[in-house]
């Protein structure tokens, strides 16, 4: 029997304080909300618990490792009775989580307003997070037992620590297979060269604008605005920008109500689609849709490569179409890590 693939999701850590309210209340404005919730969150974390759900085969069968590593504040009564708790039932190992001194663990103020269809606002104070900056440190822990099959990123720890892990983990001598899902955007943004040799970039329509802003070569035809809806057109031009440019063998950009669009270099190939977005009843809250895609779709990945050295023949398309219907299922329940479904759900 073949070991199971792992999964190393380095990212951030954070307590949510998640108010839901009618509607958001103006400036100066006094406004009596429905209620106030503690929760476990973090995008890192939050990507973590979707890998280890999506890993449950059954209520006690899991066929994917999944390992977090991150930061947290020492001694912290919210990380020991429910951020740990949490990711720990959620199949995914707390060891790589470091408990820091003299720092809080990073929280995020969470507005989710019922008037307008379960859209949220956020509000974060990095914490604990920030202090993920010794690249060396880093890089030891997640190569402790040598390689992950796959390793998970996003955008709430250093830059720098995320610019210089790229560079580590997509070098010829070090290529391991990346999914950078690069939310919060950056304010200096990521520079395209940092993507080079990238397995796999997840993108929503905002980021995937912010990463363009600065690409002086496509302003003769400028990325559309953010009241625009993104176009196939344009969503091809881009991507093949990303493939040309940086090597980045997948782009999967997430449309909301729109679908998921996505496009995979194979060979000489371009396989790409705009799968519909799935329909729903009812959304209750959009926290954590996008981190369940981004998990499902990590495992699927993570199994892939547990048969075939490599991401060629991955069924790019049965990938994106499970962890949509994941992210589906996410938002038609409240909170964030305990939204996010089980694989045998």
């Amino acid at each position: 029997m073949s070991p199971r693939p792992v999964i190393r999701v380095i990212g951030s850590l954070n307590i949510d304080f998640v108010t839901r309210t009618p509607r958001v209340p103006g400036p100066g404005e006094t406004l009596s909300a429905t209620s106030m919730t503690v929760h476990p969150g973090g995008k890192g974390s939050n990507q973590a618990v979707a890998c280890g759900k999506a890993a449950f085969t059954s209520p006690t069968s899991q066929d994917v490792v999944v390992e977090m590593i991150g930061a947290v504040g020492a001694n912290d009564p919210y990380y020991a009775s429910l951020l740990k708790p949490t990711l720990e039932k959620s199949g995914v190992s707390t060891a790589g989580v470091e408990e820091m001194e003299g720092v809080q663990t990073g929280t995020a103020t969470i507005i989710v307003d019922e008037g307008a269809n379960g859209e949220n606002r956020i509000l974060v104070v990095p914490g604990a997070n920030a202090r993920v900056d010794d690249l060396g440190k880093v890089m030891e822990a997640a190569t402790k037992d040598g390689l992950p099959d796959v390793v998970v990123m996003q955008g709430e720890i250093p830059r720098s620590t995320v610019l210089g892990l790229l560079r580590a983990f997509n070098s010829p001598e070090r290529k391991t297979c990346v999914i950078f899902n690069p939310a919060p955007m950056f304010p200096e943004g990521v520079p395209i060269d940092a993507l080079q040799g990238l397995a796999v970039l997840v993108v929503n329509e905002t980021e995937c604008r912010q990463l363009f802003a600065a690409v002086e070569e496509l302003n003769t035809v400028p990325v559309s605005r953010p009241d625009e809806i993104m176009t196939e057109s344009e969503l091809d031009r881009l991507t093949t920008y990303l493939h040309g440019k940086a090597g980045i063998r997948i782009v999967v950009v997430t449309l909301g109500s729109q679908g998921v669009y996505y496009s995979f270099e194979t060979g000489d190939l371009l396989d790409r689609a705009l799968i519909p977005a799935v329909k729903v009843e009812r959304v209750v809250d959009t926290t954590g849709a996008g981190d369940t895609f981004v998990g499902y779709f990590a495992t699927a990945v993570a199994r892939h490569l547990a048969r075939v050295k490599g991401l060629d023949n991955l069924n790019i398309r049965e990938a994106v179409s499970r962890a949509n219907e994941a992210a589906a299922k996410c938002v038609q329940r409240s909170g964030a890590m305990e939204s996010i479904p089980f694989g045998y759900e």
